[in-house]
């Protein structure tokens, strides 16, 4: 409240304050003359003693011939003839009432009230400025200027994306050198859409041509745009746009494109829905630049297929690119970029982190450098150490530790065969990754954890890795039931992956005999709700049932292929166990030396095959 009162009222009321004080102390400190009584007073002055007397009221000031002063008190309606004073003996004189200290007073009293009253009619007219000034910028964007700055994002700052950094070089040339392409006739590209999963660095790509470019960055979010108001969304492109133009060659950017792009007519709203009036305009603006105006107008998104076509055609967006999650090398390469201002001893080797970190994003890799250097400072240590960076890796992947969740010994062996059943399935079925690490230690919502890695990054599987995928996570239920006899909760999070991944078999990649070649569901009837309530699955009841049988047969395979590996290999399960009640986690080499103290056990790799022939 009181940032909203303006500094010049304050000025005056602390002004007044001041003068007030000021003239207290000056009242207070002036020497007061000795008081006398009125017989007193009277006989001095009819002894000739008395100079001159002043009338205050019922004050009477009183000068003596040897010029000091005297005071005395009268009755305010009497007169001093009453007393017996002699007017021809001395002179008497009437003082104004408003002499003196009594008329600053007065003058301050009837200054203050009319300096309030203008203060007060100040402040009301200076809030109504503002808030007519608030409403006439209501309809302006809201964008926020980059690329002015000294220190700018350029290419180099941004790791990997080779392909999508090479296909924007040439917005880089368009926007340094537009003569040499409009020389040849060839139009500035208008629009680029960069779509890829969260965290890949969309934005900071778009910061980066920004910054090659040298030149200004508008940027803002989709959702700025909108508001309850209809036609504010559209006023503000415009604004956008026209501030753009003004300051072309420039970027615009628009981060969340879809919260404005998404499809029209699909919604439930009619013509004056605001996000369809703001998406209008947005199209009408990008397809109304004039020849040489040096605009573009990139957009972010992580749902390129609910964007409505307009956009996409030639003329708008019609450069597109696509960020995939980085590969080991490219991952190498953005831990190199989040700590290059970091302390890191000699031990560190970034490639190792690489590879333990498949299919995560950039702004996962900067999530865990600085989870590294948390960790570093909590140990008091003044360099981050490769150590500090697995931790960091674990804590993000499978969550942190809880080793204040301590389970009883009952419980502690179930998790521990849990484990085992899932860590041994994971070793010995040949298109299971390897297991880096198994742990009964508690990790956020999980009693323990078996982690599996794969060699080497992988785009494509196969029926083969799927199967083997839904036995090793039904690994853990199954050696709880053969070991124990009974099955727990343990396994909820387990059969919902098994599940999940029997159904995507069918529905997603056509991977079921009965009906092999064939997708079902309609995945984009789920983009708006009022596209869905008018749409049915794009499959009968009956094939319903075929799917869920033919879930059911997949489930049922992997059940009977974990059942029949742990049983075969009950010694090695007992001994994992054993080891994991003991030492609580096993790293992955640990894991591995426990197979060579128990003979005749299936080796890494081996085929179907030659387990039946085994058992």
């Amino acid at each position: 409240m009181l940032k909203k009162i303006p500094k010049q009222l304050i000025y005056i009321v602390v002004g007044i304050f001041v003068l007030g004080v000021v003239l207290a102390f000056a009242s207070y400190n002036e020497k007061k003359p000795n008081q006398v009584s009125l017989s007193r007073l009277i006989e001095q002055t009819n002894q000739g003693q008395v100079e001159k007397i002043e009338v205050d009221g019922d004050q009477l000031n009183v000068v003596l011939k040897d010029n000091s002063k005297e005071i005395s008190t009268k009755e305010r309606s009497a007169n001093l003839s009453d007393y017996g004073l002699d007017y021809n003996k001395v002179k008497v004189e009437v003082k104004n009432a408003n002499d003196g200290l009594s008329k600053w007073l007065d003058i301050l009293l009837t200054i203050l009230p009319v300096v309030l009253i203008i203060g007060f009619f100040y402040f009301i007219m200076k809030q109504a400025q503002g808030s007519n000034n608030q409403a006439m910028s209501f309809g302006k964007s809201k964008a926020r200027v980059f690329g002015l700055e000294k220190e700018k994002v350029r290419f180099a700052d941004v790791a990997g994306s080779i392909e999508a950094k090479t296909e924007l070089q040439e917005i880089v040339e368009f926007l340094k050198y537009p003569g040499k392409f409009e020389a040849l006739g060839a139009k500035i590209p208008k629009g680029v859409l960069l779509f890829g999963s969260p965290g890949t660095g969309k934005t900071l790509l778009a910061r980066a041509v920004a910054g090659e470019a040298d030149v200004p960055f508008f940027s803002i979010s989709g959702s700025e745009f909108v508001e309850m108001f209809v036609g504010v969304g559209a006023s503000r492109v415009r604004d956008l746009f026209s501030k753009a133009k003004k300051n072309a060659p420039c970027i615009i950017f628009i981060d969340e494109i879809d919260a404005v792009g998404r499809q029209r007519g699909t919604g439930l709203g009619g013509g004056h829905d605001e996000r369809e009036q703001t998406l209008n305009q947005i199209l009408v603006e990008m397809d109304g630049f004039e020849q040489g105006t040096n605009v573009i107008v990139m957009a972010a998104t992580n749902r390129p297929d609910v964007l409505d076509p307009a956009l996409l055609r030639p003329g708008r967006f019609d450069r597109r690119v696509t960020l995939d999650s980085p590969d080991m090398k490219a991952r190498e390469e953005i831990l190199e970029v989040h700590t290059k201002k970091k302390p890191l001893e000699k031990d560190v080797v970034l490639l190792e982190i690489a590879k333990k970190t498949p299919g995560v994003s950039g702004a996962d890799l900067a999530n865990i450098a600085n989870e590294a250097a948390i960790f570093a400072a909590r140990n008091n240590r003044k360099k981050i150490t490769q150590a500090d960076f697995h931790e960091a890796v674990e804590k993000i992947a499978l969550g942190p530790e809880r080793k204040s969740h301590i389970l009883n010994e009952k419980e502690k062996e179930i998790t521990a065969y849990h484990e085992a059943g899932h860590a041994l399935l994971s070793h010995l079925l040949p298109h299971c990754n390897p297991v880096h690490k198994v742990s009964i230690v508690s990790r956020g919502s999980a009693g323990g954890v078996t982690w599996s890695l794969p060699e080497e990054d992988k785009h494509l599987h196969s029926v083969a890795d799927f199967k083997d995928d839904m036995a090793m996570a039904l690994g853990g239920r199954t050696a709880e039931q053969l070991v124990f006899g009974d099955i727990t909760t343990g396994a909820s999070s387990d059969l919902k992956h098994a599940n999940g991944l029997a159904r995507s078999m069918i529905i997603d990649y056509g991977m079921s005999p009965k009906l092999s070649n064939q997708v079902f569901g309609d995945s984009e009837g789920s983009m708006f709700l009022g596209k869905s309530m008018g749409e049915s699955r794009n499959y009968s009841e009956e094939v319903a049932a075929k799917i869920d049988a033919e879930v059911k047969v997949l489930i049922q395979e992997a059940s009977e292929t974990a059942k029949k590996t742990i049983t075969k290999n009950r010694r090695m399960l007992d001994l994992i166990a054993k080891t994991l009640m003991e030492k609580e986690t096993l790293e992955g080499k640990e894991f591995t030396k426990l197979f060579e103290k128990v003979d005749k056990v299936a080796p890494k790799k081996q085929t179907k095959t030659a387990l039946a022939e085994n058992e």
